[in-house]
């Protein structure tokens, strides 16, 4: 198989996962996948068809990195195919995370639908988006626990 040809089935084989997690959540099966590193092993199957050829570059690049290293490796087909096919892996992890944990606090699927889209596309403006929204969900769940407790609200009240 040519470098091209597994360059584009890196992202091929992720798609699917993706589109259950921004279309289908909270569905049985969904919810299931998003719980499995099972999603990841096709697209590093990939990553690794496409570093082995590269390895000694590779380790150059990642061992000592500095610029010029990774800007030899990225003119590489199989070192751009191989750091391609990290990235999409990396990022179908980071959004099987962000699913878990939506779904345990209870954010909106059509919040999400489009942080997820948005980490599919750029994930570090993403993860940080929903970081943000995460703290925010989370400091208003503990005020929302402040208040039930009437023990906790005396205790605030008194002097």
């Amino acid at each position: 198989m040519s470098d091209r040809t597994l360059f584009d089935l890196a992202f091929l084989l992720a798609a699917p996962f993706w589109a259950l997690l921004v279309l289908a959540p909270g569905w049985r099966w969904t919810d299931r996948i998003a719980a499995s590193p099972l999603p990841m092993v096709p697209v590093l199957a990939v990553y690794l068809a496409l570093a082995v050829p590269v390895f000694p570059q590779l380790w150059a690049a990642v061992s000592q990195p500095d610029l010029a290293g990774f800007q030899e490796l990225l003119r590489l087909g199989g070192g751009a195919g191989a750091i391609w096919a990290q990235v999409i892996a990396w990022d179908l992890f980071l959004g099987q995370w962000m699913y878990r944990e939506a779904r345990a606090l209870g954010i909106h699927p059509l919040v999400m639908g489009p942080l997820l889209v948005l980490t599919v596309l750029l994930s570090p403006i993403g993860v940080l988006l929903f970081l943000g929204l995460r703290a925010a969900v989370r400091l208003r769940g503990r005020r929302a626990d402040g208040e039930r407790h009437p023990s906790t609200r005396r205790r605030l009240s008194t002097p």
